[in-house]
């Protein structure tokens, strides 16, 4: 295959144009989400008591926890689905879609059986206020029921990513996420419902979201429902690659279950100082999901593409991905910080009505300020080792991250400085994570097209 020399103004085009296609659509995928989740903090912004936004901020940090610890199959779906598609290996497109399918929907009945247990847990580890209690444990009682066809949604999406798809992904997060938002703006003020009524809304629009993911399938690739189980479990059986299946997700599993657990000990942490402390928190870990979501447009598309240059064996095309990568995951970050310190005072007026809790908040958002500038490497980074099923790499800088610098950090500065002291070891743990995949690429990616 020709290199592409440095100064091919054609291929730093193409290479850019490709990049936004795929960045584009994931963009607005992600964005659709935070968006969501400013509605539902809102509703509840809006409700008699401060009681209602921290037990939704509680009840979005139990069912992360429990889904996103299926996130590997999001992930580990778009990495190799990436590099089958770089190959033009169709079978195992296929195969690891159905594999995706088959343990989403047992891990989401699973969830359902267990969820009196589960539930009793979040409530004996979040040590809520009293009256917080029961509001979160309503919302819980109603989102379980969700499980299927959540965790199913992870499975479709990277696949579609995995495809190259962008468009399929947006157009499945804008009927979930817009489902979801009208349900629950009908269910809290239309029946009376509050926050059991974000709960509901939620559970629907996911079921609408499972079955609108099987139409695309269906629709656009000639992957009828039918198709999917004909043979299913003699496919499963023989398919090859079981291995590499198991070895990359467990690591995705392991890497994301320590990423909740640090984000799940913040929130907590930060929910519980006190009553309008807590409030304040939830409103600005809003921030964090509106950059976060905005810069893993470029994370999504950085897995596509490098997955895909991976699967190709094409050493030049990926680093040059990485390096246009890294510079449109830049200029988001900044304008979002730049966003965040114009306007912060009024986004965070926006999510709720009760004055004193964004006075409360105020004196912590040069640290929302930050977050987009020093988050955005790691999410760039994530991407790039998703792409290439860098996974052991990932998991262990992970583990450092969290172990070696969260954890550490947090029972250093919380006791000297309080709240800031949480936010600083919130950011020096996404710090590591950056400095720590940057020194890894060369001896742990690059290495392997040797």
């Amino acid at each position: 295959m020709k290199p592409y020399p440095k100064s091919d103004g054609a291929f730093y085009f193409v290479m850019n144009r490709e990049i936004l296609r795929l960045a584009i659509p994931n963009i607005l995928t992600n964005l659709t989400v935070p968006l969501v989740s400013l509605v539902d903090v809102a509703l509840m912004g809006r409700m008699p008591s401060a009681a209602y936004i921290v037990a939704i901020g509680l009840g979005t940090l139990v069912f992360n926890f429990l889904y996103w610890a299926f996130g590997f199959l999001r992930m580990g779906t778009t990495g190799m689905v990436s590099q089958a598609f770089g190959r033009k290996d169709r079978q195992t497109q296929l195969l690891l879609l159905q594999k995706g399918l088959s343990i989403s929907i047992l891990g989401g009945l699973m969830l359902i059986l267990l969820q009196w247990p589960l539930k009793e847990l979040a409530l004996n580890l979040l040590q809520a206020d009293d009256e917080v209690v029961p509001l979160l444990a309503r919302y819980i009682d109603f989102r379980i029921w969700a499980a299927p066809a959540t965790i199913s949604i992870f499975v479709f999406t990277g696949w579609f990513l995995g495809m190259q798809d962008s468009r399929s992904a947006l157009y499945l997060a804008l009927i979930i996420n817009g489902c979801n938002a009208i349900l629950s703006v009908l269910f809290v003020y239309g029946f009376e419902l509050t926050i059991g009524g974000v709960a509901v809304g939620t559970v629907m629009a996911q079921f609408i979201g499972l079955f609108a993911g099987f139409l695309i399938l269906s629709s656009k690739y000639q992957l009828t429902p039918g198709k999917l189980i004909k043979n299913l479990g003699q496919r499963l059986k023989a398919g090859k690659g079981w291995g590499e299946f198991i070895s990359v997700n467990r690591d995705i599993l392991i890497r994301t279950l320590c990423l909740i657990f640090t984000l799940s000990f913040f929130k907590a942490k930060a929910a519980n100082i006190d009553p309008v402390l807590g409030a304040a928190n939830v409103l600005l870990l809003e921030f964090i999901s509106i950059s976060a979501y905005g810069i893993d447009g470029f994370a999504f598309a950085a897995e596509a593409i490098s997955g895909k240059y991976f699967g190709e064996k094409n050493r030049i095309k990926l680093i040059r991905s990485i390096k246009y990568s890294f510079f449109w995951g830049g200029l988001i970050a900044l304008l979002l910080a730049l966003a965040y310190y114009l306007f912060g005072y009024d986004i965070l007026s926006l999510l709720t009505n009760k004055q004193y809790v964004v006075e409360e908040a105020m004196p912590y958002l040069p640290w929302l300020v930050l977050a987009p500038l020093v988050n955005m490497v790691a999410f760039i980074w994530d991407g790039v080792y998703i792409g290439t099923t860098s996974s052991v790499s990932m998991r262990n800088s992970m583990l450092v991250s969290t172990l070696l610098v969260f954890l550490p950090a947090y029972f250093y500065f919380y006791p000297l400085y309080s709240n800031h002291g949480l936010w600083l070891s919130l950011t020096l743990f996404m710090l590591a994570r950056g400095l720590l995949l940057s020194l890894l690429f060369k001896s742990k990616v690059l290495s392997r097209f040797n």
